[in-house]
């Protein structure tokens, strides 16, 4: 600020000069006290002055450097090549404008008009013939394999859920109805020492037989009870932490009906009022590259599994 004040003052010295250098080759003299030329002279040096003082205040030199116009054009390039300060864009800048936003209601003859989304919400219907099954295991249940003696096993405790569905709705059909069970639902007990008998004894503490379900479907006829279940797991061997073989694969239908090998036969139960039946599979079962399980069970070999279960095929479709 100070810097432009004193090229302000510096002007003034100037045109000051330049007045009496104009008026000495007019008139070769001064001009003369009172006359209009002098007056005019003395005018433009108070202007000037006052110019100069006022732009040396700081707050108001803020305004004028954006505003100021002097006779001199080469002292307002000099002023224009400054670049605004913030003061001066503020004071400049245009308030913005704030407008109202009312809330207008539209009235049709003195009514309220309101616009509503009407949303229709249709129910999802459950495909008709679709129905809830469900799968226990109770004990009195046996397991063979070879030309051992079976295991007296106690499936107690054993589930599974799935889904049934009536293959055809002519009147001329049986009835029979598709049975699909969920592997996640499925449960069967292993067989230990609480669980399994053999020769009227428990099975040693540290042995023990886990099954793990992999495929479990198949038919029921209500009508005449008649049940087809196939059914594939992995039967896994183990002692302790000492020895784990690995897994036997057993695939086999259990049915209600004669299941029939070359060495091993069973003879099931179709199911009765309350859904109890008796299931029976024969399954061959391939050797697993372990020396002792293939030595010790004669692999390849038959296997039977007799199973004591109850079966319920719900009518209500909300339980699917």
């Amino acid at each position: 600020m100070d810097h432009l004040a004193y090229d302000l003052c510096f002007e003034v010295q100037k045109d000051e000069r330049l007045l009496i250098r104009r008026s000495n080759l007019g008139t070769q003299r001064s001009p003369v006290h009172g006359s209009p030329r002098a007056s005019r002279f003395k005018k433009s040096k108070i202007f000037l002055s006052f110019a100069a003082l006022i732009f040396s205040f700081n707050p108001l030199n803020l305004i004028m450097e954006s505003q100021i116009h002097c006779l001199n054009p080469r002292l307002v390039s000099r002023i224009s090549q400054r670049k605004p300060t913030y003061l001066c864009s503020f004071l400049l800048s245009p308030r913005p404008r704030v407008h109202k936003i009312t809330s207008v209601s539209s009235y049709n003859h003195g009514k309220q008009i309101s616009a509503s989304t009407a949303t229709t919400q249709t129910p999802i219907s459950k495909p008709e013939n679709i129905y809830a099954v469900n799968f226990q295991t109770l004990s009195s249940c046996k397991l063979g394999i070879s030309r051992y003696p079976d295991f007296e096993y106690n499936a107690e405790g054993g589930r599974g859920t799935g889904t049934a569905t009536r293959k055809s709705i002519d009147k001329d059909s049986n009835g029979e109805i598709s049975v699909e069970f969920d592997l996640k639902t499925l449960y069967i007990p292993p067989l230990t020492s609480s669980t399994t008998k053999f020769l009227g004894l428990p099975l040693p503490p540290f042995l023990r037989i886990d099954i793990t379900p992999e495929m479990f479907h198949g038919s029921i006829i209500p009508e005449t009870g008649q049940v087809d279940l196939e059914f594939q797991a992995k039967f896994v061997f183990s002692v302790g932490t000492v020895y784990r073989a690995p897994p036997l694969m057993v695939k086999t239908v259990l049915t209600s009906e004669e299941s029939r090998g070359t060495i091993r036969r069973g003879r099931g139960k179709k199911l009765d009022e309350g859904g109890k039946c008796k299931l029976v599979g024969v399954a061959m079962v391939q050797p697993i590259d372990d020396i002792f399980m293939d030595t010790f069970l004669g692999l390849p070999t038959e296997c039977l599994a007799d199973l004591t279960a109850i079966i319920s095929v719900s009518d209500n479709q909300e339980n699917v």
